[in-house]
Protein backbone atom coordinates (compact mmCIF):
# COMPACT_ATOMS: atom_id res chain seq x y z
CA UNK A 1 0.00 0.00 0.00
CA UNK A 2 1.06 3.72 -0.63
CA UNK A 3 2.75 5.58 2.16
CA UNK A 4 1.14 8.97 0.15
CA UNK A 5 -2.08 7.23 -0.13
CA UNK A 6 -1.86 6.85 3.94
CA UNK A 7 -0.26 10.29 4.40
CA UNK A 8 -3.15 11.44 2.78
CA UNK A 9 -6.09 9.76 4.12
CA UNK A 10 -4.47 10.47 7.52
CA UNK A 11 -5.06 14.52 6.71
CA UNK A 12 -8.72 13.64 6.89
CA UNK A 13 -8.50 12.45 10.36
CA UNK A 14 -11.24 13.72 12.10
CA UNK A 15 -9.16 16.38 14.70
CA UNK A 16 -7.83 18.00 11.12
CA UNK A 17 -9.29 20.28 8.43
CA UNK A 18 -7.84 19.63 5.27
CA UNK A 19 -8.05 22.57 3.12
CA UNK A 20 -7.22 22.43 -1.03
CA UNK A 21 -6.65 25.67 -3.26
CA UNK A 22 -7.14 23.72 -5.83
CA UNK A 23 -4.71 23.74 -8.72
CA UNK A 24 -5.80 24.18 -12.55
CA UNK A 25 -2.21 23.62 -13.68
CA UNK A 26 1.29 22.31 -13.06
CA UNK A 27 2.52 25.46 -12.40
CA UNK A 28 -0.37 26.60 -9.80
CA UNK A 29 0.23 23.38 -8.02
CA UNK A 30 3.22 23.52 -7.13
CA UNK A 31 2.60 27.25 -6.36
CA UNK A 32 -0.07 26.20 -3.72
CA UNK A 33 2.45 23.25 -2.48
CA UNK A 34 5.32 25.77 -1.99
CA UNK A 35 2.54 28.20 0.04
CA UNK A 36 2.17 25.44 2.95
CA UNK A 37 -0.55 22.88 1.50
CA UNK A 38 0.22 19.86 3.00
CA UNK A 39 -1.96 18.08 -0.59
CA UNK A 40 -2.54 19.01 -4.01
CA UNK A 41 -6.15 19.10 -5.77
CA UNK A 42 -6.66 19.87 -8.62
CA UNK A 43 -10.32 21.30 -10.36
CA UNK A 44 -11.79 20.05 -13.21
CA UNK A 45 -13.01 23.01 -14.40
CA UNK A 46 -9.94 24.75 -14.30
CA UNK A 47 -7.89 22.15 -15.92
CA UNK A 48 -10.31 21.68 -18.76
CA UNK A 49 -10.38 26.18 -19.33
CA UNK A 50 -6.64 25.86 -19.10
CA UNK A 51 -6.58 23.46 -21.74
CA UNK A 52 -9.26 24.46 -24.06
CA UNK A 53 -11.89 22.42 -22.95
CA UNK A 54 -15.52 23.31 -21.30
CA UNK A 55 -16.18 21.79 -18.39
CA UNK A 56 -18.37 18.72 -17.66
CA UNK A 57 -16.61 15.60 -18.89
CA UNK A 58 -15.67 17.22 -22.21
CA UNK A 59 -12.22 16.92 -21.77
CA UNK A 60 -10.09 13.74 -23.01
CA UNK A 61 -8.65 11.42 -19.92
CA UNK A 62 -5.57 11.39 -21.78
CA UNK A 63 -5.49 15.16 -21.19
CA UNK A 64 -5.74 14.11 -17.65
CA UNK A 65 -2.99 11.36 -17.19
CA UNK A 66 -0.81 14.32 -19.24
CA UNK A 67 -1.61 16.38 -16.32
CA UNK A 68 -1.40 13.84 -13.78
CA UNK A 69 2.41 13.15 -14.85
CA UNK A 70 3.05 16.21 -14.99
CA UNK A 71 2.02 16.68 -11.10
CA UNK A 72 3.88 13.03 -10.09
CA UNK A 73 7.48 15.22 -11.58
CA UNK A 74 7.22 18.22 -9.56
CA UNK A 75 5.08 18.35 -6.42
CA UNK A 76 5.98 15.79 -3.29
CA UNK A 77 2.87 15.95 -1.18
CA UNK A 78 -0.07 14.07 -1.37
CA UNK A 79 -1.89 14.82 -4.87
CA UNK A 80 -5.37 13.83 -5.79
CA UNK A 81 -7.05 14.51 -9.47
CA UNK A 82 -10.71 15.56 -10.24
CA UNK A 83 -11.49 13.35 -12.07
CA UNK A 84 -14.98 14.72 -13.27
CA UNK A 85 -17.43 11.35 -13.56
CA UNK A 86 -14.16 9.18 -15.07
CA UNK A 87 -14.94 9.73 -18.47
CA UNK A 88 -17.02 6.81 -19.42
CA UNK A 89 -20.43 6.12 -18.90
CA UNK A 90 -19.33 2.21 -18.49
CA UNK A 91 -17.29 1.25 -14.74
CA UNK A 92 -15.03 -1.16 -16.31
CA UNK A 93 -14.01 1.71 -18.50
CA UNK A 94 -13.44 4.18 -15.95
CA UNK A 95 -11.95 1.80 -13.84
CA UNK A 96 -9.23 1.66 -17.06
CA UNK A 97 -9.19 4.99 -17.34
CA UNK A 98 -7.78 5.09 -13.27
CA UNK A 99 -5.02 2.65 -13.89
CA UNK A 100 -2.20 5.31 -15.03
CA UNK A 101 -2.97 7.30 -12.14
CA UNK A 102 -2.38 4.23 -9.68
CA UNK A 103 0.72 3.42 -11.40
CA UNK A 104 2.07 7.28 -11.50
CA UNK A 105 1.67 7.40 -7.27
CA UNK A 106 -1.77 9.41 -7.64
CA UNK A 107 -3.24 9.95 -3.62
CA UNK A 108 -6.63 10.55 -4.34
CA UNK A 109 -9.22 10.93 -6.64
CA UNK A 110 -12.86 13.09 -7.04
CA UNK A 111 -15.54 11.08 -8.74
CA UNK A 112 -18.91 12.48 -9.37
CA UNK A 113 -22.57 11.66 -10.23
CA UNK A 114 -23.67 14.44 -11.82
CA UNK A 115 -27.10 13.88 -12.94
CA UNK A 116 -26.67 9.81 -13.49
CA UNK A 117 -28.88 7.71 -11.37
CA UNK A 118 -26.58 6.67 -7.85
CA UNK A 119 -26.20 3.66 -9.34
CA UNK A 120 -23.92 4.33 -12.03
CA UNK A 121 -21.45 6.02 -9.99
CA UNK A 122 -22.13 2.89 -7.34
CA UNK A 123 -20.72 0.70 -10.03
CA UNK A 124 -18.37 2.94 -11.08
CA UNK A 125 -16.85 3.06 -7.69
CA UNK A 126 -17.08 -0.15 -6.99
CA UNK A 127 -14.88 -1.04 -10.54
CA UNK A 128 -12.13 1.08 -9.62
CA UNK A 129 -12.01 -0.25 -6.02
CA UNK A 130 -11.37 -3.46 -7.90
CA UNK A 131 -8.46 -2.42 -9.85
CA UNK A 132 -6.74 -0.93 -6.97
CA UNK A 133 -7.16 -4.26 -5.18
CA UNK A 134 -5.81 -6.41 -7.91
CA UNK A 135 -2.80 -3.73 -8.52
CA UNK A 136 -2.10 -4.47 -4.65
CA UNK A 137 -2.37 -0.36 -4.64
CA UNK A 138 -3.92 2.51 -2.85
CA UNK A 139 -6.01 5.02 -3.59
CA UNK A 140 -8.77 7.79 -1.94
CA UNK A 141 -12.06 7.74 -3.69
CA UNK A 142 -14.01 10.68 -3.06
CA UNK A 143 -16.93 10.60 -4.20
CA UNK A 144 -18.83 13.74 -5.33
CA UNK A 145 -22.82 13.94 -5.17
CA UNK A 146 -24.42 16.99 -6.90
CA UNK A 147 -27.78 16.68 -4.76
CA UNK A 148 -27.37 19.97 -3.40
CA UNK A 149 -25.24 21.24 -6.68
CA UNK A 150 -27.39 20.96 -8.87
CA UNK A 151 -30.74 20.85 -7.07
CA UNK A 152 -31.38 17.01 -8.10
CA UNK A 153 -34.06 16.70 -6.08
CA UNK A 154 -36.70 18.99 -3.90
CA UNK A 155 -34.88 21.23 -1.11
CA UNK A 156 -37.01 19.59 1.51
CA UNK A 157 -35.67 16.02 0.08
CA UNK A 158 -32.01 17.15 -0.49
CA UNK A 159 -30.88 15.67 2.60
CA UNK A 160 -32.14 12.53 2.78
CA UNK A 161 -31.64 11.71 -0.47
CA UNK A 162 -27.72 12.75 0.46
CA UNK A 163 -27.95 10.52 2.92
CA UNK A 164 -29.22 7.69 0.79
CA UNK A 165 -26.33 8.62 -1.88
CA UNK A 166 -23.77 8.85 0.78
CA UNK A 167 -24.62 5.45 2.50
CA UNK A 168 -24.22 3.86 -1.38
CA UNK A 169 -21.23 5.44 -2.40
CA UNK A 170 -19.61 4.28 0.67
CA UNK A 171 -20.73 0.59 0.67
CA UNK A 172 -19.05 0.77 -2.85
CA UNK A 173 -15.60 1.53 -1.05
CA UNK A 174 -15.78 4.95 -1.52
CA UNK A 175 -13.22 6.75 1.13
CA UNK A 176 -15.05 9.99 1.11
CA UNK A 177 -17.88 11.85 0.34
CA UNK A 178 -17.61 15.53 -1.73
CA UNK A 179 -20.84 17.75 -1.32
CA UNK A 180 -20.77 21.13 -2.91
CA UNK A 181 -23.53 23.41 -2.44
CA UNK A 182 -24.07 22.44 1.02
CA UNK A 183 -23.41 24.93 3.11
CA UNK A 184 -26.16 25.58 5.95
CA UNK A 185 -24.89 24.81 9.74
CA UNK A 186 -27.18 22.67 11.05
CA UNK A 187 -27.40 20.75 7.64
CA UNK A 188 -23.26 19.78 7.51
CA UNK A 189 -23.54 19.46 11.12
CA UNK A 190 -26.49 16.27 10.50
CA UNK A 191 -24.41 15.25 7.20
CA UNK A 192 -21.14 14.68 9.31
CA UNK A 193 -22.41 12.81 11.91
CA UNK A 194 -24.76 10.18 9.38
CA UNK A 195 -22.17 9.07 6.96
CA UNK A 196 -19.56 7.40 8.32
CA UNK A 197 -16.58 8.75 6.10
CA UNK A 198 -15.09 12.17 5.98
CA UNK A 199 -17.20 15.06 4.38
CA UNK A 200 -15.64 17.34 2.18
CA UNK A 201 -17.24 20.69 1.67
CA UNK A 202 -16.82 23.08 -1.50
CA UNK A 203 -16.17 26.94 -0.47
CA UNK A 204 -19.64 28.64 -1.13
CA UNK A 205 -21.38 31.73 -0.09
CA UNK A 206 -22.83 31.91 3.32
CA UNK A 207 -20.56 28.42 4.35
CA UNK A 208 -19.41 28.60 7.93
CA UNK A 209 -15.53 29.87 8.61
CA UNK A 210 -13.20 26.99 9.19
CA UNK A 211 -13.16 26.71 12.86
CA UNK A 212 -16.73 25.97 13.08
CA UNK A 213 -16.46 24.04 9.95
CA UNK A 214 -13.91 22.07 12.42
CA UNK A 215 -16.51 22.00 14.99
CA UNK A 216 -18.95 20.84 12.79
CA UNK A 217 -17.04 17.40 11.79
CA UNK A 218 -16.32 18.73 8.21
CA UNK A 219 -12.77 16.93 7.27
CA UNK A 220 -11.97 18.50 4.43
CA UNK A 221 -12.87 22.01 2.49
CA UNK A 222 -12.02 22.77 -1.75
CA UNK A 223 -11.59 26.01 -3.20
CA UNK A 224 -12.79 24.20 -6.47
CA UNK A 225 -12.94 26.31 -9.32
CA UNK A 226 -13.18 29.48 -7.42
CA UNK A 227 -9.61 30.26 -7.26
CA UNK A 228 -9.18 30.17 -11.27
CA UNK A 229 -12.47 32.11 -11.98
CA UNK A 230 -11.05 34.88 -9.83
CA UNK A 231 -7.63 35.04 -11.87
CA UNK A 232 -9.39 34.61 -14.96
CA UNK A 233 -10.99 37.98 -14.46
CA UNK A 234 -8.22 39.40 -13.34
CA UNK A 235 -5.33 38.38 -16.08
CA UNK A 236 -8.99 39.57 -18.32
CA UNK A 237 -9.12 43.11 -16.83
CA UNK A 238 -4.86 43.29 -16.89
CA UNK A 239 -5.02 42.45 -20.39
CA UNK A 240 -7.86 45.08 -21.47
CA UNK A 241 -5.81 48.00 -19.45
CA UNK A 242 -2.59 47.03 -21.20
CA UNK A 243 -4.46 47.15 -24.27
CA UNK A 244 -6.06 50.48 -23.90
CA UNK A 245 -3.30 52.61 -22.43
CA UNK A 246 -0.42 50.66 -22.36
CA UNK A 247 0.59 51.71 -19.07
CA UNK A 248 2.83 48.99 -17.34
CA UNK A 249 2.54 49.72 -14.13
CA UNK A 250 -0.26 47.13 -12.63
CA UNK A 251 1.99 44.63 -14.62
CA UNK A 252 4.91 46.08 -12.46
CA UNK A 253 3.08 45.68 -9.36
CA UNK A 254 2.40 43.22 -6.33
CA UNK A 255 4.21 40.46 -8.50
CA UNK A 256 6.19 37.47 -7.54
CA UNK A 257 9.93 37.99 -9.27
CA UNK A 258 11.15 36.25 -11.88
CA UNK A 259 13.52 34.67 -9.64
CA UNK A 260 10.81 33.20 -7.02
CA UNK A 261 8.87 31.31 -9.69
CA UNK A 262 11.66 30.05 -11.58
CA UNK A 263 12.77 28.76 -8.05
CA UNK A 264 9.84 26.84 -7.53
CA UNK A 265 10.53 24.19 -9.91
CA UNK A 266 13.27 21.87 -10.62
CA UNK A 267 16.23 22.69 -12.83
CA UNK A 268 16.15 19.79 -15.75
Amino acid sequence: MSTTVTTFRSLHAPATLLVLPNAWDVGSARLFEAAGAPAVATTSAGVAWANGYRDGNQMPVSAVHALAQGLMRVIRVPVSVDFEAGYSTEPKVVAENVKPLLELGIAGINIEDGRDAPEVLERKIAAIRDVVAQGGTDLFINARTDVYLQGLVSADNQMAETLERAKRYRAAGADGVFIPALANASAIKEICSSVGVPINVLAWAGIPLLEQLKTLGVSRLSAGSSMTQVLWARAETLAQDFMRTGDSTALRTGVKTHGELQRLFPDT
